[in-house]
């Protein structure tokens, strides 16, 4: 995936999911989430930050493939390995941000409607956090395991980590 991509392994890798513009439960403009892309624009620019971003429609791929800096996938990819591989996720859905958090992956979400009870679990929790301003995550290397190029878990303790707001 990241050669696939063409990703540098020693900078930082941000995944970027776009908000789910079409859909019936996301009927509102998303201010933050434009931010978000003119700060990860500049992070590109400036500080050699790779935003990985993925949209959910042709239009939105065309719009952004056009932007310095960004790497936008001209198809589907394997989401789940390549969050794998991120230091960051930053998305405008629900689905994207459960996977980071299971996976270990700081995330922030911009959604701004009201979250489902498992992402306010995760929110209260701090295992997923709001996203108000641009500038709030770090956008460094997270730390990785020796001689390991990404984060590898139990699947029993993946099950957990995703059951856990349900349960408890």
């Amino acid at each position: 995936m990241i050669d696939e991509l063409a990703l540098d392994r020693a900078r930082p890798i941000v995944v970027v999911r776009t908000p789910p513009e079409v859909s019936l439960y996301h009927r509102f403009e998303n201010d933050v989430f434009a931010r978000v892309l003119e700060f990860l624009r500049e992070a590109a620019a400036a500080r050699g930050v790779q935003p990985v971003v993925l949209p959910r429609v042709a239009a939105q791929r065309s719009q952004l493939a056009g932007v310095p800096g960004f790497v936008v996938p001209e198809r589907a990819i394997d989401a789940q390995s390549l969050i794998a591989f991120a230091d960051l996720v930053i998305s405008a859905g629900g689905t994207m941000n459960r996977e980071a958090v299971a996976l270990g992956v700081p995330v922030y979400t911009t959604f701004e409607g009201r979250p489902g009870a498992v992402d306010e679990r995760l929110i209260a929790e701090r295992r997923m956090r709001r996203l108000d301003a641009p500038e709030e995550p770090e956008l460094d290397k997270r730390p990785r395991a020796i001689g390991d190029a990404r984060v590898r878990r139990d699947p029993r303790e993946l099950v957990r980590l995703l059951l856990s707001p349900v349960a408890s």
